[in-house]
């Protein structure tokens, strides 16, 4: 899907709604992830969840007070220092090439049928709504949870598709699977004749300090993105 197209998203959230975990179970997991839990969505029927009514409760106190229309987090989250391979074959630590900018970091995989197109759409429609000067202090990346199938050019191909400038990143599932697990989100490795499964959640780092402190569970609409970019880019907090 490209931002230019006509927005069918609302049809295939429709449908693919048996699949993810429900916003509130979502947001109540992020607690349970401070806590060194971890969270799941797409791609998965059953997932481990392990959100509680008082975690959700002290997100929803804590995002009373936030400029954020994303879900503030009770905990930040550092970006993971984690080496893996750019869409040009080449090199690329997360955390140092990322340092000082506002970053938004998925985990997800090209042929997903529902979440992920639907998410990386939601997000260019966000960007390409900016002024010029906000799109080129935003970094939109990409990490795939399916490596074997999504090589470089799969993903620079995928990613083109919503914007030229998202940074697709991939390699060995378990250096994947560490990266997403020290920010919170479930990543598994993929199985033969399975979808990957892994969390469907997007989270929003600050350029001041280089950690993650607000989460958006899959379903966002775009406006809220376009919201809160620019906090982001100032490294406005709570």
């Amino acid at each position: 899907m490209s931002p230019s197209q006509p927005d069918t998203r609302t049809d295939a959230r429709a449908e693919s709604q048996p699949r993810r975990l429900s916003r509130r179970a979502l947001v109540g997991g992020a607690l349970a992830a401070a806590s060194g839990l971890l969270l799941t969505a797409c791609g998965s029927s059953s997932g481990n969840s392990s959100g509680s009514g008082s975690g959700d409760s002290a997100v929803q106190a804590g995002a009373a007070h936030s400029p954020y229309q994303g879900s503030y987090l009770p905990r930040t989250f550092d970006k993971p220092d984690v080496t893996l391979t750019d869409t040009s074959g080449k090199p690329f630590n997360l955390a140092q090439r990322t340092a000082g900018r506002a970053v938004l970091l998925y985990f997800g995989y090209t042929h997903c049928p529902d979440v992920c197109p639907t998410t990386m759409g939601d997000i260019a429609v966000a960007v390409s709504k900016l002024p010029k000067a906000q799109q080129q202090q935003i970094d939109v990346v990409f990490i795939s949870t399916d490596p074997t199938v999504d090589t470089p050019a799969t993903l620079r191909s995928w990613l083109d598709s919503f914007n030229p400038a998202f940074i697709g990143l991939t390699g060995d599932i378990d250096t994947v699977i560490k990266a997403a697990s020290s920010v919170g989100v479930y990543v598994a490795a993929p199985k033969a004749g399975q979808e990957p499964v892994h969390g469907a959640e997007v989270l929003g780092f600050l350029p001041s300090d280089n950690k993650a402190h607000v989460l958006y569970t899959s379903g966002v609409a775009w406006g809220e993105y376009a919201h809160d970019i620019p906090l982001l880019i100032r490294s406005v907090t709570a």
